[in-house]
C-alpha cells in the first residue's frame, strides 16, 4: 500500500505541467501586449517629450523583467520538481535558468523583484506630481520591503551554505 501511495504522490508533480504551459501562454499573451507597447514606444519616439520616452522606455524594461522572471520560474520549476530537461538538444547544452537551484532561485526572484519595484518607483519620481504622498510613501515602504527580504534570503542562504 505504501509503495502505491508513493508512486501516486510522486506522479502528482505531473499535474504542475499545466500551471508551466499556463505560464507559456500567459507569457505568449503578455509578448503580444509587449508588441502593442514597443510599437506605440517607436511609432512615438519622435513627436514625444524626453521624460515620456523614458517613462514609456521604463515600461517595456518593466515587461522584459517581468517576462524573464516567469521563464525562469518556469524553467527552473519545471527542470527541478516535474522533470530534469535535456541539456544535450540545446545548441549551448540548455538554459542556464534551468540550472538554478532553490537558494539561487530564491535570490534572482527577490532581485527581480527589487529591479522591477525600483522601475516602479522611479516611474512614480519621475511624475511625483501625479502621486498623492501617500501613495509614494508606500511605494517606498513596499520596496524596503523587497528589498529587506532580499538581505534576509541572501544572509539565510549564506548562513545554511556555512553549516
Amino acid at each position: 500500500m505504501q509503495a502505491l501511495i508513493d508512486k501516486a504522490v510522486l506522479a502528482s508533480r505531473w499535474l504542475l505541467v499545466v500551471f508551466f504551459l499556463g505560464m507559456a501562454v500567459a507569457l505568449a499573451a503578455y509578448a503580444v501586449g509587449f508588441l502593442k507597447k514597443l510599437w506605440s514606444f517607436a511609432s512615438n519616439s519622435l513627436a514625444g517629450r524626453d521624460t515620456q520616452q523614458l517613462l514609456d522606455l521604463l515600461h517595456l524594461l518593466d515587461a522584459a523583467l517581468v517576462a524573464s522572471l516567469v521563464v525562469t520560474v518556469a524553467i527552473s520549476s519545471y527542470d527541478s520538481l516535474v522533470s530534469r530537461l535535456d541539456r544535450s538538444e540545446e545548441p549551448e547544452g540548455g538554459g542556464r535558468a534551468a540550472k538554478v537551484d532553490a537558494g539561487n532561485l530564491k535570490i534572482k526572484l527577490a532581485s527581480a523583484l527589487i529591479a522591477i519595484s525600483s522601475i516602479h518607483l522611479l516611474q512614480i519620481f519621475m511624475e511625483v506630481q501625479n502621486y498623492e504622498d501617500r501613495q509614494v510613501a508606500w511605494g517606498l515602504a513596499i520596496h524596503g520591503m523587497f528589498v529587506a527580504g532580499a538581505v534576509a534570503l541572501g544572509v539565510l542562504d549564506r548562513l545554511t551554505k556555512r553549516a
